[in-house]
């Protein structure tokens, strides 16, 4: 398996990295620079793949990867489902709002908060777990998951490969969870497309909200924070219009996805499907 980046994901150099990720010139000092940074700030979102295979050995090594995240108190409240079948990937691709990338994508990973395991764990010793029925221990699962995804993630973009996650496997759990044999106490936190970009679609660096604004020293600072999303709706305006979409901004696209139940999707019923999936969130 070759272990070298695709030669479009490294910048020219560190600063020119970190200018595609804000979209504006970079001027603060760096202590040091790596591969392992390159490829981080290189990240983007990919929707696009190209009909070719993933080599032999890759799910186990993104698994390796994923399992080398931490976890709370080694709990290890997380599992994930491989689909390759194009048939469950079409399927699947359905239950999340019709994506087509989950049907192009070679492999579907779909990431578990998982409790059951320590459920069964403690039905075969006699030990009661009356801590697995509060959202505590929900969001230990929901954060495990996630720490290992972004894991496999770095991993895979490190062997030249792309990714998107798709936080529409929520839309309807109850069958997503029916398609993929879960049992209770497991949720499908989200999917990650897993494959090679198509070259001829493919995806720019998208800039982020300037540090100003999520970075806070000490104390939170609303305060500071309208100058740099003023200065951000400029910067992503004109990296819609770069990408022929409509120069939107940042705000109203935000509160767009926010401004009613309908906008959920299907996610406004979360707590409902939980306790349908076996969470009793207490």
């Amino acid at each position: 398996m070759s272990t070298a980046p695709s030669p479009h994901r490294l910048a020219a150099s560190p600063d020119a990295a970190l200018e595609a990720r804000y979209g504006t010139l970079w001027s603060a000092p760096l202590p040091a620079w790596n591969a392992t940074l390159d490829t981080l700030l290189a990240h983007r979102s990919v929707r696009a793949y190209a009909n070719r295979p993933l080599p032999a050995g890759t799910l186990e090594t993104l698994i390796a990867a994923a399992q080398s995240a931490s976890t709370s108190s080694n709990l290890q409240t997380w599992s994930v489902v491989a689909v390759e079948d194009p048939a469950r990937k079409d399927r699947l691709a359905t239950l999340a709002g019709d994506q087509s990338q989950i049907r192009e994508a070679p492999l579907f990973l779909v990431w578990l908060a998982d409790l059951a395991r320590l459920e069964a764990a403690a039905q075969r010793s006699g030990a009661p777990v009356g801590g697995l029925d509060y959202m505590e221990t929900m969001l230990v699962g929901v954060i495990d998951a996630a720490l290992a995804a972004q894991n496999a993630v770095v991993a895979l973009e490190s062997l030249g490969m792309s990714s998107v996650y798709i936080g529409a496997i929520r839309n309807r759990p109850e069958q997503v969870a029916a398609e993929l044999g879960l049992p209770p106490r497991v949720m499908p936190v989200f999917g990650l497309c897993v494959g090679y970009e198509d070259p001829a679609r493919t995806a720019a660096v998208k800039p982020r909200l300037p540090q100003s604004v999520v970075l806070h020293r000490e104390r939170y600072d609303a305060v500071s924070q309208e100058i740099g999303i003023h200065d951000y709706e400029s910067v992503m305006g004109a990296f819609q219009t770069a990408q022929g979409q409509r120069a939107a901004g940042w705000t109203s696209r935000s509160l767009a996805r926010w401004r009613s139940r309908e906008s959920l999707h299907g996610r406004d019923r979360l707590r409902e499907a939980l306790n349908a999936l076996g969470f009793e969130l207490r």
